[in-house]
């Protein structure tokens, strides 16, 4: 049976490398970083490290690699959920696991309401699922069940966002599509309300965030996806506003006067609180070409346009960051580097946090600098926690970029079966459901 399953090319999940996820508390009062199934989280009121206590009946914390990690509105909440096809949900004031949640898949993203009381979380099916959190007596239970919300019909979902008015639940998917759903009054009933479709990427599209202003207190949604663009988009009419070409612009693509033969793929972004900037990470696909740094867009609210503001390089070694991460009160803007299942390196779980400042109002004169490690809130006891050590290899960083690069392109980038293959997979198909 294995020699079969190669010879169809199915990949081992074993290699399976999953890039190192970074999350900020809203007021900066904790980080987490996700490498691999290990939750790292420092307490910077404290200045510690934290302990998580998790006595749900899973008997451990995550088994396998986690794959999204984020923190509620109003920062009382940390959910994390991956592969192990578990989502947990962990109080920040105890730093105990509240709730655990069986998922039928693997999961792929998550979403905290804005009032805390709704978890939402996509598993590799395309369903999206729902979580009450409300209880009669204040208390979560441990164990819950989930509810099925919408699906994207098969479609791996890599991204979830609520407007900020929390009347929209955004989803988006490999196959381009992002779709804007009502979020209903009784949301465990299901979402049967889509307000519209956003389509203009010509690839996966990889992650969502919002900008918003006293102008403009609703917001408008910028995307990033593997056509190395990043698109402005009004979600009321699913209008297309700007397209922001970010290679091009960057001057990421080098073709010496002919068409390049990869791309560049955004793989993550964030805005600052005015939302007058994006941060993008772009992971190259264009050989010999490595971009140590970010881009940062600007958006103009008024006349609805993203342009190149600059990119900030960041030196001392080969950072390419996988996950990104702006504080809405310190404007600090996290960022983290790494893969676990590194299968070329001693340490086959490597991560590396660096810190962008001065992510003010795009007007303003003061340039964003990259924070040296001694200036990095907390220092080298945040980053000994963090990183899991203060010592890192520029070697196994390049090797871990590459591995992002390949699993990106397994898991994003649709492949196509021929008929035969296609019935293979479906009676080798092992994927059966948790039962609750």
């Amino acid at each position: 049976m294995e020699d079969a399953s190669m010879e169809y090319g199915e990949s081992n999940k074993d290699n399976e490398v999953a890039p190192a996820l970074i999350a900020v508390h809203p007021t900066q009062e904790s980080v987490a970083v996700a490498v691999g199934s290990e939750l790292r989280v420092f307490d910077l009121r404290q200045g510690g490290a934290i302990s998580l206590e998790d006595d749900s009946s899973s008997g451990s914390l995550h088994k396998d690699s986690i794959r999204a990690i984020r923190y509620g509105a109003n920062g009382k909440l940390l959910v994390s959920a991956g592969d192990d096809k578990l989502v947990k949900i962990w109080s920040t004031e105890s730093w105990r696991c509240i709730t655990t949640v069986c998922s039928e898949k693997r999961v792929t993203a998550v979403a905290i309401s804005h009032n805390g009381l709704y978890v939402c979380f996509a598993d590799k099916f395309g369903v999206v699922w729902i979580v009450n959190l409300d209880m009669p007596d204040g208390q979560a239970a441990v164990n819950k069940k989930a509810a099925p919300l919408l699906s994207h019909y098969c479609s791996i979902i890599t991204s979830l966002e609520f407007s900020p008015d929390g009347k929209f639940l955004v989803s988006a998917d490999r196959d381009f599509k992002i779709r804007v759903t009502v979020f209903p009054k009784k949301p465990l009933d299901g979402a049967h309300e889509i307000q519209s479709f956003c389509l203009g990427h010509t690839e996966f599209v990889s992650c969502l965030s919002f900008v918003c202003s006293q102008e403009y207190p609703h917001g408008f949604l910028v995307s990033g996806s593997g056509d190395s663009t990043v698109r402005l988009w009004d979600i009321s009419s699913g209008h297309l506003l700007d397209t922001c070409e970010v290679g091009e612009k960057a001057g990421l693509l080098v073709s010496n006067g002919r068409e390049a033969e990869c791309y560049s793929a955004v793989t993550d972004l964030c805005t600052n609180p005015d939302g007058s900037l994006v941060a993008v990470a772009v992971q190259r696909q264009v050989p010999d070409y490595v971009l140590q740094g970010i881009i940062l867009l600007k958006c103009d609210h008024s006349g609805r346009t993203l342009s190149c503001a600059k990119v900030v390089s960041i030196g001392g070694g080969t950072f390419i960051p996988t996950s990104l991460r702006i504080c809405s009160s310190t404007r600090l803007l996290w960022m983290v580097t790494g893969v676990s299942n590194l299968r070329v390196s001693e340490q086959p779980s490597s991560a590396r946090v660096r810190v962008i400042s001065g992510l003010t109002k795009s007007n303003d004169q003061h340039e964003p600098f990259v924070l040296e490690d001694n200036e990095v809130p907390a220092g080298a006891k945040l980053l000994e926690k963090l990183q899991g050590s203060l010592s890192y290899s520029e070697e196994v960083f390049l090797a871990a970029a590459e591995a992002v690069k390949t699993a990106m392109s397994n898991l994003l980038i649709k492949k196509q079966y021929s008929a035969d293959k296609r019935e293979f997979r479906k009676r080798t198909r092992n994927d059966k459901k948790i039962k609750q």
